[in-house]
């Protein structure tokens, strides 16, 4: 047997009319005249599909363009073809809306219909259109209207202890029930009249409006896995931080992202203080840095996550901050929520209040400093935010601190379905109270499944060695995995049980 799937022409109409005979009770709207497939075809040749076999089509898929916004797509089906004149189809629309399949009886143990549904799937993200709507209906509820609704029976055909044609075959090929639709098809006695919204949703889909969402989908990720050591003057660190911003930008990244405190070599002048008064003269320092950051990040085209700095609000209170330096001149700032105990006791450190995803032009990412990682709850929140990349600069003294941070970022990666990228420092500083040894190893964490690496690392540093860590992420993967999964993290999780809430 030759099979092929392709696109309808009006030659194939008297093969196409049999077909539909053979698989419909014909009562119910009807045959498709040769008008009504001549239009179709000649309005949006491409959204009529066929399956041919042995030369004859035994298959179709026939679908037309709507404007959301314009149509109604809860409407009955005449009104959605309007009355065979197709007058809602919009070649400017957003959603490709299925107005028939069938499958000749004869051919239906060849799974035929599957190959329709892909096919139109691949036709929605060729054309960058939203998502696939179809009324369907419901063959078998007849049989058990006397005993429940229509919901009723819509979630035992969802739990698979009913099986219904339509119903069951749809669900299979990922669409959804969005609504329940009364009257939709005249005379479908055996629906009752009764049908479902159904959609399919393109992950690939990118709005046709000007946006600073993403617009590359491979995204370079430069992590710095920066060296503590002393500096004669300010200008020196400068150069420091300059040299590794342009290593990364010749590599093309997106982001270079450097540790938590990776500024505290400028604590040394300062270290006959109190570690408190040491860590307020350092934050003198932060605006400076975070100016000449926002010049890198424009000069060199990259936008930074510059680690975190120290920071004294107005009211004499003292943050642990990070700050986004964007290459388009923006600057977005997060302060750090859960602080260590050191950070407490020794610098007088509070914990900031705010949880935000920042809208950058390779999509939305999230930041979490050290200490925070550690803690669930802020990287969910980040992920119902829409978060695709979660950054997190660190700063641990020893391997057990280290392995705490790396241990709790994969987790992260994992439950929210993200990548998360983790930048310590390496070295020692010796002039500087309170900071005297680190341990590192930066690395990029994905979620466990098959797009990804087994062990959930797409890459890391060599441990306790200054250098640049250089990695591409794949966002389209995490599209995929979203919605096709072995796990769906994201999407199964009780919201009927419980719920994660933001206060402020």
């Amino acid at each position: 047997m030759n099979i092929k799937v392709r696109t309808l022409t009006i030659k194939d109409y008297n093969d196409l009319k049999s077909s539909m005979e053979e698989a419909y009770n014909v009562n119910i709207g009807g045959v498709w005249s040769r008008n009504n497939i001549k239009d179709l075809i000649k309005l949006f040749p491409e959204g009529q599909l066929c399956v041919e076999a042995n030369g004859h089509v035994v298959a179709c898929a026939l679908s037309i363009i709507i404007n959301s916004k314009k149509t109604d797509n809860t409407s009955s089906y005449n009104d959605i073809i309007s009355y065979g004149t197709f007058a809602n189809h919009d070649p400017d629309g957003e959603v490709l809306y299925g107005i028939e399949v069938f499958v000749h009886p004869d051919y239906r143990s060849l799974r035929l219909g599957r190959r329709l549904y892909d096919a139109r799937k691949e036709l929605c993200e060729q054309l960058n259109l939203k998502s696939i709507i179809a009324g369907g209906r419901i063959p078998n509820y007849h049989e058990y209207a006397p005993e429940i609704t229509p919901r009723q029976y819509i979630d035992k055909v969802k739990q698979k202890e009913i099986f219904d044609p339509t119903l069951t075959f749809q669900l299979s090929n990922d669409f959804h029930v969005k609504k329940i639709l009364k009257h939709y098809l005249p005379d479908d006695s055996e629906s009752l009249e009764y049908a479902t919204l159904l959609e399919w949703n393109n992950i690939y889909y990118q709005p046709k409006t000007t946006s600073i969402s993403p617009t590359n989908q491979t995204i370079r990720l430069g992590l710095v896995q920066w060296q503590m050591r002393s500096f004669k003057s300010v200008d020196e660190f400068f150069d420091q931080v300059e040299f590794f911003v342009d290593v990364v930008s010749g590599y093309n990244a997106d982001f270079a992202v450097f540790p938590e405190f990776f500024n505290t070599p400028l604590m040394a002048p300062y270290n006959s203080l109190p570690e408190q008064e040491a860590m307020r003269r350092l934050a003198e320092h932060t605006a400076p840095i975070r100016e000449r950051l926002l010049e890198f990040a424009i000069s060199y085209n990259v936008n930074i996550v510059a680690g975190s700095m120290p920071t004294v609000d107005d009211d004499g209170k003292m943050y642990n901050t990070s700050y986004l330096c964007h290459r388009t001149g923006k600057v977005d700032a997060y302060n750090k929520v859960h602080i260590t105990p050191n950070e407490r006791k020794y610098y007088g450190m509070y914990g900031g209040d705010s949880v935000k995803v920042f809208d950058t032009d390779c999509g939305k990412v999230g930041i979490v400093i050290c200490y925070d990682v550690e803690f669930p709850e802020i990287p969910r929140l980040l992920a119902d935010q829409g978060m695709h990349i979660l950054f997190v600069p660190f700063l641990t003294d020893t391997q057990n601190g280290y392995t705490r941070v790396r241990a709790c970022a994969q987790a992260r990666a994992i439950e929210n379905e993200c990548y998360v990228a983790i930048s310590g420092s390496v070295g020692n500083l010796p002039n500087v109270n309170n900071m005297d040894i680190q341990y590192a190893q930066s690395a990029v964490f994905t979620p466990s499944d098959f797009a990804f690496p087994t062990n959930g690392v797409k890459s890391e540093a060599t441990p306790n060695t200054e250098m640049v860590l250089i990695t591409d992420v794949d966002l389209y993967a995490l599209k995929e995995l979203h919605e096709y999964g072995t796990v769906k993290t994201m999407k199964d999780r009780r919201h009927d049980l419980y719920q994660l809430n933001l206060l402020k």
